[in-house]
């Protein structure tokens, strides 16, 4: 272990001096972080954030979201694994949901969830996938049935791995990319599932319990997810402010973070009130993607952890009022998503006043 690393090691160990585990875990609630995995000590992804010439933020440096650990941390070390692991569940956080991403016949930024296995805490921290299908893959039913085996080999049977009546848990990021690309091969959602869950119980698993992130739309809600075998419901994120009736696609996006919230709790309410599923309730320390080169409206949706306590507090009313449909489950959005302003790891700005956030709002 490097010097630097275990000077890091340190400070977080200081800072979580005065948090006390059995005082903060969540017991009535189980509360989740989207884990994205972008972050390798060599990654470009650092440049934006520094405004390094040729980046997608050239000349501005975005020094309010540099992490506690620093700009360039090496997320590719174990050692930086223990540490959020450490921070998490401190704080209250029952298990991170990794985005994982697939090729068609490999994983790749799968180094943050691979350490995660490896790391020497991980009793502390339960974790699953979710598997970001943003792109044409899969091609084939092959393809498909290969990343089935590859979960079930090197997550699926890990104690620590998130699992509903012992099925371990699946995140879809786009149903819909997935049933176009299915439907391109000549298969369906359904199908793909049946399959997978074959290999699953061949496997001596009960099963695999799918989720479909989705916005409050019938067709999706009440029709699609329910009828191809999704198990619940769940959102990585929205963006629009707050809607009459049901989502459309053409609702304001949000230009402030207490319209984000307007927008999250009207979607919730929505899907609450319709939808036959289970619903894991997302929540969001915001949204302003600028760092990416975007320049949108809605880019300036970013919530101080005074305003990202009142999101928990609603959500978890919302919770409250629907224990059995929400599973008393919250998902965030997200741990370090740095350039989509979605964040709670600690930084330098905020220290750990988001994490107290989830602490006060969920924790005993």
């Amino acid at each position: 272990m490097s010097l630097t690393i275990k000077i890091l090691c340190l400070l977080t160990a200081v800072a979580l001096l005065n948090v006390s585990p059995l005082a903060v875990h969540c017991h009535e609630y189980r509360i989740g972080a989207y884990y994205f995995p972008g972050w390798e000590s060599r990654s470009s992804n650092w440049n934006d954030l520094k405004g390094a010439p040729g980046s997608r933020s050239p000349g501005k440096a975005w020094r309010e979201r540099e992490p506690l650990l620093g700009f360039g941390y090496p997320e590719e070390s174990p050692a930086i694994s223990e540490i959020q692991i450490d921070s998490a569940s401190a704080y209250g956080i029952d298990f991170f949901a990794y985005d994982w991403y697939w090729n068609g016949a490999s994983p790749y930024l799968n180094h943050a969830v691979d350490n995660h296995i490896k790391a020497k805490n991980k009793n502390k921290l339960k974790f699953c996938l979710l598997w970001a299908n943003h792109f044409s893959i899969p091609e084939t039913k092959e393809q498909f049935l290969l990343m089935i085996d590859y979960w079930i080999e090197n997550y699926f049977k890990d104690p620590q791995y998130l699992a509903i009546q012992g099925k371990p848990v699946i995140i879809i990021f786009s149903p819909q990319r997935l049933r176009d690309n299915a439907d391109k091969f000549g298969s369906s959602t359904r199908e793909l599932f049946v399959a997978a869950r074959s290999k699953a119980m061949k496997s001596g698993l009960p099963g695999i319990y799918f989720i479909g992130a989705t916005p409050a739309n019938p067709y999706w809600v009440n029709g699609y997810l329910p009828e191809s075998g999704y198990d619940a419901l769940t959102a990585y994120n929205y963006h629009s402010a707050a809607f009459p009736g049901y989502f459309t696609g053409k609702e304001p996006n949000a230009t402030s973070y207490e319209e984000l919230t307007a927008g999250y709790v009207s979607q919730w309410s929505w899907i609450m009130s319709q939808s036959k599923l289970p619903y894991w309730v997302p929540l969001s320390s915001g949204w302003d993607s600028r760092p990416w080169g975007s320049n949108t409206p809605h880019d300036n949706s970013a919530g101080a952890p005074e305003s990202f306590k009142r999101m928990l507090l609603a959500g978890k009313k919302m919770m409250d009022q629907q224990p059995e449909k929400s599973m008393r489950t919250g998902i965030i959005y997200a741990w370090n998503e740095f350039g989509e302003g979605g964040y709670i790891e600690p930084t330098k700005k905020w220290g750990f006043r988001y994490l107290q956030a989830i602490k006060d709002v969920f924790g005993k």
